[in-house]
């Protein structure tokens, strides 16, 4: 499964063009083909928006640092294949 989430400023791209560029990035890093990835999570959220950050990583935190629009992309294990929620 593969999460993506893009941090922008103030220029937003539409977050179904995100996918697949991202997908081809890692091919060779996280995984061999992306035809092995069979869930995609993929959400924007404005870096001057009103969220909440749970369990935050030092890697997340890192890019709220530097102030400046950013990607973070997390690839895990899919859900159960034979269970649809």
């Amino acid at each position: 499964m593969l999460q993506i989430t893009y941090f922008y400023d103030s220029v937003k791209i539409d977050v179904d063009n995100i996918v697949k560029p991202i997908q081809d990035a890692i091919i060779g890093l996280a995984y061999v083909d992306d035809d092995q990835v069979t869930d995609v999570l993929a959400r924007k959220r404005n870096l001057s928006g009103n969220f909440k950050v749970e369990n935050m990583t030092s890697i997340l935190a890192e890019g709220f640092a530097r102030g400046n629009e950013f990607l973070h992309i997390v690839v895990i294990d899919a859900p159960d294949q034979e269970v649809l929620t």
